[in-house]
């Protein structure tokens, strides 16, 4: 009898050996559950790249740009055209949207790792490392990747020749002078890419100086300190932001000139100071906007501190109250149809809702606790019906930081990719993922977690929506 079990125990081992050959480990053949997503091996402490790479897979805007902008490399062979960061980024975030047929439950995220080191980005193993730094790590270097491109056409480029040279165009200011032309080049950045006015008006005189732009890959907003017992709403930090600021003891060009004219005798007048007040406005809106909150502050001490009060965010997100406006600046309110009839829906956070389910205002900004948002609400909030809203975007990640200003862990909520008979429409299922672990997760959960990094894609309107203003300044 022992003979026996011991001649089935041997067939059994070389028929484990067999398999093991032929097939590999049966662990690392695990197929991945249908609806989930692939998760990403931790490579060492890399759990902040593996949060930002799965927010960045499900910005459907961000990898489209990558797939025109990778055209460019279509000639080369395989392996030295993924010696370039688009390309090596573009294949792992098609991979971790289900855009791949790759079925492995985790991957290896370590090419790109290698590519960033060509860059001049070098991270060392278990080092701890911030998810927002490296998105600007990776902006930064998809610019410099696109400024090395020939701008001189190859001479068997057809294509290129059917393009037409669109001259710059010169655009009326309301401030004395036109407004300096955008290069035509600017349209090739990256969805991520956005311009911030900055607006200086004397107190005196009230003389506007020249609009002066800058250029932003993401919003970092710091926290302010809520009033007792008041909730923190990511619109707090918004109107934070954007807030007027006074500057004392600047040079007043049209204050100088009064004073001179006042003078008939010809004297040399000094230049007058006087104070101006500083206004920052969205000029130019990217179609994929991250949000960092900023949640490092400072003991009396000196010391580090993580900051880890809840931010309450929501789904959608408007954005017209802080947008520059040609005719200056003035936010109207336009009501909208919706099933039923005619409703007003404000998009100004700071206005108050009667809690019926046709006020979808608290859907917008994080101004109104989660708890308010009724179930009906939430099973369409993915597709907004009714909003007078033309700068609206809709969340697609969020990325969460636990621990300390010394040590954690980067876990993010993600949407899944959308079905394939719907490509266009996002998916109304939400997931968490820790590295190579990814589990299901709903709205609630989402939205009740301490956000640090928030990415909205843009919700265009229709056309037939859409005002003259709109349209012009976009």
């Amino acid at each position: 009898m022992m003979k026996n079990w011991g001649m089935i125990g041997g067939i059994a081992a070389a028929l484990a050996a067999g398999i093991y050959v032929l097939w590999g480990p049966i662990t690392d053949r695990k197929k991945r559950k249908k609806g989930l997503v692939p998760g990403l091996l931790n490579l060492g402490n890399t759990c902040f790249m593996n949060s930002l790479l799965q927010s960045l897979s499900i910005c459907p805007s961000f990898i489209h740009w990558l797939e025109e902008f990778t055209l460019q490399y279509q000639h080369k062979q395989k392996d030295t055209a993924q010696q370039y960061l688009s390309v090596a980024l573009l294949q792992l975030l098609k991979a971790l949207s289900n855009q791949e047929a790759a079925e492995d439950e985790v991957l290896d995220a370590s090419p790109l790792l290698d590519v960033l080191r060509t860059y001049r980005w070098q991270i060392s193993s278990f080092e701890e490392q911030d998810a927002h730094e490296l998105f600007h790590v990776l902006t930064s270097s998809l610019e410099e990747e696109k400024d090395h491109q020939p701008q001189v056409t190859h001479l068997f480029d057809v294509t290129a020749l059917e393009v037409s040279v669109i001259k710059p165009v010169r655009v009326p200011s309301v401030v004395k002078g036109m407004l300096n032309p955008i290069p035509r080049q600017w349209k090739s950045h990256h969805p991520f890419h956005g311009r911030l006015t900055s607006n200086m008006v004397c107190k005196h005189c009230q003389h506007q100086s020249p609009m002066r732009y800058d250029t932003f890959d993401s919003l970092s907003l710091s926290i302010p300190s809520a009033s007792w017992g008041g909730a923190m709403t990511l619109d707090n930090c918004l109107q934070h932001f954007f807030s007027t600021e006074s500057v004392k003891d600047v040079v007043c060009e049209n204050c100088t000139k009064i004073h001179a004219q006042e003078r008939s005798n010809g004297q040399l007048v000094e230049d007058q100071k006087t104070t101006f007040v500083k206004q920052l406005k969205l000029g130019k809106l990217p179609q994929c906007l991250c949000i960092h909150l900023q949640r490092l502050s400072w003991s009396n001490q000196g010391s580090p501190l993580k900051r880890n009060e809840h931010v309450q965010f929501s789904e959608f997100l408007a954005l017209d109250r802080y947008k520059y406006r040609l005719n200056g600046n003035v936010f109207r309110q336009r009501p909208c149809i919706a099933e039923g009839g005619t409703t007003q829906v404000t998009t100004d956070a700071s206005a108050a809702s009667d809690g019926s389910p046709h006020s979808k205002v608290q859907l917008l900004n994080g101004t109104y606790s989660t708890s308010l948002l009724s179930p009906s609400i939430n099973s369409k909030s993915s597709s907004p019906e009714c909003t007078s809203s033309s700068y609206l975007f809709r969340l697609m990640a969020v990325i969460v930081h636990h621990g300390d200003m010394h040590s954690g862990h980067f876990v993010t909520y993600r949407r899944s990719p959308p079905a394939a008979k719907t490509p266009k429409l996002p998916s109304l299922q939400w997931l968490w993922v820790s590295d190579d672990t990814v589990r299901r997760a709903n709205i609630q959960e989402v939205l009740s977690s301490n956000a640090y990094l928030l990415f909205y894609e843009r919700v265009r309107p229709k056309l037939h929506n859409q005002g003259s203003e709109t349209r012009a300044e976009e």
